[in-house]
C-alpha cells in the first residue's frame, strides 16, 4: 500500500513539474515576441520621426536661402547698387 501511496505521489510530483515547465516555455515565448514586436515598433517609430527632422531641415534651409536673397533685394533697393 505504502508504495502505491509513494508511486502516485511521484506521478503527480512529474506531471506538475511537466506542466509547469511547459507553461514556462510559453510564457518565454510571448515574452520574446512582445520583446520583438517592441523593438519593431521602436524602429518604426524613429524611423519617421527621421523622416519628419529630415523634412523640417529640408525646409529651413530653403526658407533661409529665401530670406537670404530677399536681404540682398532689399539692400540693392536701399543703396542703389547695381552689379550690372
Amino acid at each position: 500500500m505504502k508504495k502505491i501511496i509513494l508511486n502516485i505521489a511521484l506521478v503527480l510530483a512529474l506531471v506538475v513539474s511537466v506542466t509547469s515547465c511547459r507553461e514556462t516555455k510559453e510564457g518565454t515565448e510571448k515574452a520574446g515576441d512582445a520583446v520583438e514586436n517592441a523593438a519593431e515598433n521602436t524602429a518604426d517609430a524613429a524611423e519617421g520621426a527621421l523622416e519628419k527632422a529630415g523634412k523640417a531641415i529640408d525646409n529651413a534651409v530653403e526658407e533661409t536661402e529665401e530670406a537670404a536673397k530677399a536681404t540682398e533685394e532689399a539692400v540693392e533697393e536701399v543703396t542703389g547698387d547695381d552689379d550690372n
